[in-house]
């Protein structure tokens, strides 16, 4: 059944009706909480807005263009969404939607529409012994210990500034709750229960710390927000299960039919189908993209035998009786039904009923070994795959790396050279570290720019696509990374990105044998770098030779320029300046502006400014462009020299 997109005006794109249960702020009236029936946001700019995109509240969502008011009875309401951060004239709090008078400077929330106008004061108060007057400061509800940041805040002067949620101070001491129909549920302070009582919400699964509601005859506790806002007890979703499922309010182990993992508490049951499925995983998108594959994937309610029973986003074993998402061009591709929504990587577009998008190829064949691509349409290029041994300086334009004897695609008219896997990169690919696509860059040949990599930090001249603290396990270094690749298997081992890309062989010198990534060894040995002398830590990376034993420092052999392509006018459009990369080749290693020592890596600046500076590292680099912003980079940096401001 294809669903309708209603244009509602509460938003600009149009909003979906949705049936999943999700704990989110609602777009619309800003309250957070768990939101079933209501309406989502299709498109992938909104969902990258927000934890989990834009939700609205089935009532806010719905909310009508114009209404009449009680609090403003001279003049209609209009809504807008543009609103310039107005307070609230019922509740206080900020907002920029809601209801606004095009005459007077009146303006109330989506949430304080939709709620009777709240009492100036409240005489005889549920759960206080004094009066209490309404105010609009923020403060911590004296019941269940959470800030007053929405709705209505009540105050007691008597006591000295005690303030509570008027929905807290309100309520009763006994309800009767159709989540546990048989008895009467009791208001109660967690720490007054025993300690054995069960003081976490047998809907939400969300510990008590404060006050919740009991039933002592069941052990059975909900908290005060399940109390006022209750899950439904069935729900109709026929592409979940073709029956209607039922609240299993109770404690209880369980396998979800539909992600196929573990539950322990209250979930949606078909009797008859011996069916149970999490809350959450009701209404799952069907068809998807995320950044972990290049295909579509689509959900499935029953796995199946396959020769890889791994989910492709956390790595964990996958239930091949239960459902989950398959790829119909990959089939060992499997994830697992709830990791695309909570683990992050999908990017947040339902795309059942919507064509796939069209491939398009980064080359045209146009002969035998022939093709003409996209990023070098003036010629042609020709397939060499003859294994011929080519010198270091012969260089890949999309990945500036050696090509050595790969096989690779040469353009018969000038020196442009691209490793046969590179030419075949796709157009538009899904990264890792983010949601959105990427589109393959090819920068103008004619005007060549170097860039700085998001993931690795690396600056570079080739091809390119537009937080958790660990230690690389390469070099060791305990940083904030962007991104980085961690082992599924072990807690203390991650790559950053700059570490996961090192050519595993290189070569130093043309008359000498290749360099072989060494992963670490005995940390009981001693090595030293045969190019700054210094000593290498053996459970660092390093690069060695077999055959002579010496060793060399990652950062020694490559430095911080081997991705810009040698001996190449570049333009850094950051800082608006041009530079050669040159290889450190020469008889006398060239003196250093930044830090005031010979260059020992193997690629260096050499920047016209306009007398001609060298730069060794991107440390160097970053000093000298900071002065270049302030103009004062001809005055400090003279003669090879720097001098302190």
């Amino acid at each position: 059944m294809e669903v309708t997109a209603l244009k509602l005006p509460t938003h600009e794109h149009p909003l979906y009706p949705s049936t999943r249960f999700l704990i989110v702020s609602c777009e619309g009236c800003c309250v957070r909480g768990r939101i079933y029936g209501g309406y989502r946001c299709n498109e992938s700019d909104c969902y990258n807005k927000g934890d989990d995109g834009v939700w609205f509240h089935k009532e806010c969502g719905e909310s009508p263009s114009e209404i009449n008011h009680p609090s403003h009875p001279e003049h209609p309401l209009t809504f807008s969404t543009e609103i310039d951060l107005e307070d609230c004239r019922l509740c206080g709090g900020l907002t920029t939607s809601g209801y606004c008078c095009a005459i007077c400077d009146f303006v109330i929330d989506l949430a304080c529409v939709q709620k009777p106008l709240p009492p100036l004061a409240i005489e005889h108060p549920m759960f206080h012994e004094h009066s209490l007057v309404r105010t609009n400061k923020y403060a911590f509800c004296k019941i269940c210990k959470n800030n007053i940041e929405e709705g209505y805040a009540y105050e007691c002067l008597t006591c000295g500034h005690v303030n509570f949620h008027l929905d807290c101070v309100n309520q009763s001491r006994e309800v009767n709750h159709s989540s546990h129909s048989n008895h009467i549920l009791e208001f109660f302070k967690s720490k007054s229960l025993p300690e054995n009582a069960e003081k976490t919400c047998i809907l939400c699964g969300i510990e008590s710390q404060h006050v919740l509601y009991h039933c002592s005859k069941c052990n059975f506790s909900i908290c005060i927000y399940c109390k006022r806002n209750p899950p439904p007890l069935t729900v109709q979703h026929t592409k979940t299960h073709k029956h209607t499922l039922s609240l299993l309010a109770r404690r209880v182990s369980f396998t979800c039919n539909v992600c196929g993992m573990q539950g322990d508490r209250s979930p949606y049951s078909c009797i008859q189908c011996s069916f149970l499925v999490h809350r959450d995983c009701i209404d799952l998108p069907r068809v998807i993209n995320i950044n972990r594959h290049d295909h579509r994937i689509s959900l499935t309610d029953h796995i199946g035998r396959r020769g890889n029973l791994k989910c492709g986003v956390c790595h964990q074993s996958v239930n091949q009786y239960c459902g989950g998402y398959t790829c119909s061009i990959c089939p060992n591709f499997v994830v697992h039904s709830s990791c695309p929504t909570t683990k992050r990587v999908w990017d947040g577009v339902e795309l059942e009923g919507i064509p796939a998008e069209v491939v398009i190829p980064p080359f045209e064949v146009v002969g035998v070994n022939l093709i003409k691509h996209f990023s070098h349409k003036k010629h042609i290029l020709r397939l060499e795959s003859d294994g011929t041994t080519r010198d270091e300086k012969t260089r890949c334009e999309a990945c500036v790396s050696p090509v050595y004897s790969d096989p690779i695609y040469r353009c018969e008219q000038c020196d442009f050279i691209l490793h046969e896997t590179c030419a075949n990169l796709p157009m538009k690919k899904r990264l890792p570290f983010h949601n959105m696509q990427f589109k393959l860059y090819a920068p103008d040949m004619d005007s060549y720019k170097a860039f700085k990599c998001y993931a690795c930090k690396t600056m570079f001249s080739g091809f390119s696509s537009t937080e958790l603290f660990r230690s690389c396990g390469a070099c060791q270094r305990g940083r904030m990374l962007p991104t980085k690749l961690a082992c599924g298997d072990c807690d203390d081992f991650a790559l950053d990105f700059r570490c996961f890309n090192l050519p595993r062989v290189v070569k130093h010198k043309e008359d000498e044998p290749p360099l072989s990534l060494c992963y670490g060894e005995d940390p009981n040995g001693k090595y030293w770098c045969d190019i700054c002398e210094g000593e290498t830590n053996p459970k660092d990376w390093f690069y060695t030779c077999p055959d002579s034993g010496f060793t060399l420092h990652v950062q020694c052999v490559l430095g911080d320029f081997s991705f810009l392509m040698p001996r190449r006018i570049t333009e850094y459009p950051k800082y608006r300046c041009k530079f050669e990369v040159v290889p450190n080749n020469h008889c006398s290693r060239p003196f250093c502006a930044g830090c005031q020592s010979r260059c020992i890596g193997p690629f260096f600046l050499k920047i016209y400014n306009p007398k001609i500076i060298y730069i060794c590292s991107k440390g160097c680099f970053r000093t000298f462009t900071e002065f270049w912003e302030k103009g004062l980079s001809e005055t400090v940096f003279s003669g090879g020299r720097t001098l302190h401001v």
